[in-house]
């Protein structure tokens, strides 16, 4: 039809729906994402339909990079047919409950794209991008960390509002009476309940911890993006530990420092403090580009205080004898910046800017002089021999800005050189013709000030030069001469204003006030390009302000989900389970009934020895049974018993540092009573002191949002030598960072943390061999992390290497019909996600290890492990 000349642009939707569609069902999660990046780059707009049926099934992919790139083409789509924005709204929304980071940040980027002002979908999602954040990818996290700049600033109280407030009633506190009247005290009590002391929400601490971590990051951007955060969110207290990570910046290219540069010049203004022990990191180098050297001279101006002053005038005494011209100007304007902010050093910086005016350059006097003239405004009476040296410098200085500046001086302090200014305007006079316009126009404010001042000797000048002004070429200088002339000069026609010609011309001036370029630019918010350039850019969205009321906390509360509690199903696997050992296992040592909540602590005492530590939970009143296999065939999901190795044990608490009470834990593989999504930690405490040790408990445990942590019963005393054990349950969110509490006793608390290797966040599972290669097939791609390995002489029979992997990871082995493959598969104890590992043995000590799971954070940490293990 094409070649015949025939429109066929009606048929084109259905082309493209034959050919992306077969490719978006392709099995290869890889080719489903192409094909859905070249359907969405398609600016067709009858396609549009076709583009939100591929994003929605694309959102609902098992496969995170198929989610991610539907999130990537959301935007897309959005430009093309913004009318489609509440279908992307859904998808969006669907997109932000999605708990893998490789999608965090691509759908955090099209919510800023489209709807940004929907704020409400954020709220939800809060904590979970919060703890996020470290895992996503560097460009993901600026995207998050910006945004969540923004709705902080709406949801939170500012920080810093009461610190006053805090001040004054801790002053009342302290110097109240006890006899003050009743009424007084009521009334007291009234004024300070209604201006309560700042205290952070628990949701803005989140975010500011989880972010801290970010300022170590390799990517500027993502320090610049945390450093912003600080800046906006935290307490002036906290701000300072995001100067040594811009300071570390300084040191990568110069197209880095120049934005970094930028950023630590305004928050110097307000922030000076936490910059000036990294005073020597703004030196200038000579092989420093201009602009480079420009910032940082701007902030060393802004650091300089009467402590300092004298090291950073030392350093600019230097500068100045720069071949870099523009950066020798703007180094005499940073000298008249600190003189005019530190009065103490106002005559040495002056007499150095004279010095200054015998220099050959000229660029470096007229520079000089435009300084000179702002700090002569501070104090003219003291300085009139400089005004006088000024006077002599008309004959050689070429510069319009610095001719104008003398003649601006002499004409507003004439009568403190009274012989000098009728001279000058005689010189000036006669080259008024040639002189640029910005001169011009104070050649004629010098006569008109002469005119009032000393008639008799300029009166012949000052009309010569209004009549040469009258007929000049720029219609400013002819309207001020005119102007001029009827106020000074009276006539018949003048009006009143002749009487107050002198009030007006000789009017005392305020001093100027030399300020820093970047004292408004924090109205921006930093690291944006808007800041960059001082001026709105395309795009930019404004930083809102603090409210007053903090808005209701409770929006970002989210409901424990279903599947979370133990279903009667559950309850029947806890009952077929139940033991975990066989009969050498039981022999080898006490275990505990998982039937009973209340064995969970135990005590030997000192004649027994030191408690041997099982695989379960320590000492029970009765045996175990032998564990028999039950004789029906277990499903893909089925769990295992624990995977049986050596256990670890990990110092909980030095009995140094415990002062007698030494704490050992290890991860005993066993589910924890009540909860299967809690990783069961079992704790050794033992009292080495003489004395007894009362009330041992956990106290205010502060997990990371998410994080649980189930406490073990008190313990009301530990006789001396005495040993106990107990377990408690940790659920850990599928991830590594450390569960921080605190471990009381009736005298004492010691902060103590259990961080977990990766290997103890699963549980094993039992699958065929087809079910393995099924799941396998799932999780290809991106999803797939390959190593070499060599093995050891000591670990390549079959025995060493089960022994070897299992005791890296709580996995369970896997039936394989080949002799030279070992696979093992378990389930992350939090989310459930599987993780399958293969390890194949080639010719010779070598072989490869393969993990495959949906959380590449876990696979990249437990092929670490694995490896480390197969080597011992």
């Amino acid at each position: 039809m094409i070649a015949r000349g025939k429109n066929a642009s009606d048929l084109f939707p259905a082309v493209v729906k034959n050919v992306a569609c077969k490719n978006i069902e392709d099995p290869n999660q890889l080719i489903r994402a192409s094909a859905l990046r070249v359907l969405s780059s398609i600016r067709v707009p009858i396609i549009v339909p076709i583009m939100m049926l591929a994003i929605k099934e694309a959102a609902s992919d098992m496969s995170p990079y198929v989610r991610k790139t539907a999130a990537h083409a959301i935007p897309k789509l959005y430009s093309l047919d913004s009318d489609q924005k509440d279908q992307l709204i859904e998808v969006i929304e669907k997109l932000l409950a999605d708990k893998t980071t490789l999608v965090a940040g691509s759908v955090v980027m099209a919510f800023e794209e489209v709807c940004p002002e929907r704020i409400d979908l954020i709220h939800k999602n809060y904590r979970k991008l919060c703890n996020l954040l470290i895992d996503v990818e560097e460009w993901g996290q600026v995207v998050i960390i910006n945004m969540l700049t923004r709705y902080a600033r709406t949801q939170f109280l500012s920080p810093n509002q009461n610190e006053s407030l805090l001040e004054e009633s801790a002053e009342k506190a302290f110097y109240g009476s006890e006899d003050e009247d009743a009424k007084d005290a009521k009334a007291e009590a009234a004024s300070l309940a209604k201006r309560k002391p700042y205290v952070m929400d628990p949701d803005h601490r989140l975010l500011l911890r989880n972010t801290k971590p970010l300022l170590q990051s390799r990517n500027a951007a993502v320090v610049m993006a945390v450093a912003q955060l600080y800046f906006h969110l935290a307490p002036k207290a906290e701000v300072g530990v995001i100067a040594k990570a811009l300071v570390r910046l300084l040191r990568s290219h110069s197209e880095v420092q120049y934005v970094v540069l930028q950023n630590v010049a305004t928050m110097s203004i307000k922030r000076r403090g936490m910059f000036e022990p990294y005073l020597k990191s703004f030196y200038i180098r000579s092989t420093d580009p201009t602009q480079i050297k420009i910032l940082k001279l701007e902030v060393l101006t802004n650091l300089a205080n009467e402590t300092n002053i004298s090291t950073i005038l030392r350093e600019f005494q230097t500068y100045i004898r720069s071949m870099d011209k523009d950066f020798v100007a703007a180094t005499i304007q940073a000298i008249g910046r600190c003189a005019t902010n530190i009065g103490k050093v106002r005559d040495t910086c002056l007499n150095g800017l004279v010095q200054l005016l015998s220099n050959r350059d000229e660029l470096v006097v007229a520079e000089s002089v435009v300084v000179i003239k702002k700090l002569l405004q501070m104090q003219p009476a003291q300085h009139s021999e400089i005004i006088k040296h000024m006077a002599k410098l008309t004959d050689n200085i070429q510069v319009p800005m610095a001719r104008a500046s003398i003649l601006w001086l002499i004409g507003e302090y004439c009568e403190h050189v009274p012989k000098i200014a009728p001279d000058v305007l005689r010189k000036m006079a006669k080259s008024f013709t040639n002189e640029e316009d910005i001169v011009k126009l104070q050649v004629i404010n010098l006569a008109a000030k002469l005119y009032l001042t000393n008639s008799k000797q300029s009166k012949l000048l000052t009309q010569y030069v209004l009549n040469l002004a009258k007929y000049d070429q720029n219609y400013d200088i002819r309207d001020r001469a005119r102007f001029i002339r009827q106020l000074i000069v009276p006539t018949e026609k003048s009006g009143a204003l002749n009487k107050y010609a002198k009030k007006l011309f000789l009017a005392q001036k305020p001093a100027p006030i030399l300020e820093s370029s970047f004292k408004d630019r924090d109205h921006f918010q930093l690291g944006s390009l808007s800041h960059l350039l001082n001026t709105k850019a395309v795009g930019y969205q404004e930083l809102p302000d603090w409210p007053d009321e903090a808005p209701d906390p409770s929006v970002r509360n989210v409901e424990v989900p279903e599947w979370t509690k133990c279903t009667s199903r559950e309850k029947r696997k806890e009952k077929v389970e139940k033991p975990f050992y066989s009969d050498s296992e039981g022999e080898s040592g006490p275990t505990e009934s998982a039937d009973s909540g209340e064995d969970l602590v135990t005590q030997k005492g000192m004649g027994q020895g030191p408690p041997r530590w099982g695989m379960g939970q320590e000492a029970s009143r009765s045996p175990i049974p032998p564990w028999h296999p039950p004789h029906r065939s277990l499903g893909p999901s089925q769990l295992l018993s624990p995977a049986f190795g050596a256990v670890r044990t990990y110092e909980l608490l030095h009995r140094m540092a415990g002062e007698g009470l030494s704490v050992e834990y290890c991860f005993s593989r066993r589910p924890f009573p009540g909860d299967p999504h809690m990783v069961a930690v079992q704790i050794q405490i033992s009292n080495n002191t003489d004395a007894e040790v009362k009330s041992l408990r956990v106290s205010e445990p502060k997990p990371l949002s998410g994080m649980r942590i189930q406490e073990f019963p008190e313990i009301e005393r530990l006789a001396p030598g005495d040993t106990v054990s107990v377990v408690m349950g940790i659920d850990f969110c599928d991830s590594t960072q450390a569960a921080n509490f605190q471990l009381c006793t009736h005298t004492r608390h010691f902060y103590v943390s259990i961080q977990p290797p990766v290997g103890e966040l699963m549980a094993p599972v039992f699958m065929s061999e087809n079910e393995f290669k099924k799941e396998q097939g799932k999780l290809m791609g991106m999803s797939e992390i390959t190593e070499k390995v060599t093995l050891p002489e000591k670990c390549r029979s079959d025995h060493a290497i089960v022994q070897q992997v299992t005791s890296a990871a709580n996995v369970g082995r896997v039936p394989c019909g080949a002799d030279n493959e070992y696979r093992f598969a378990a389930k992350t104890v939090t989310s459930g996600s599987l993780v399958l590992i293969t390890l194949e043995r080639r010719e010779g000590a070598a072989a490869q290890l393969i993990v495959n799971s949906e959380k590449m954070v876990i696979g990249t940490m437990l092929v670490k492990d694995i490896v480390q293990a197969l080597a011992q």
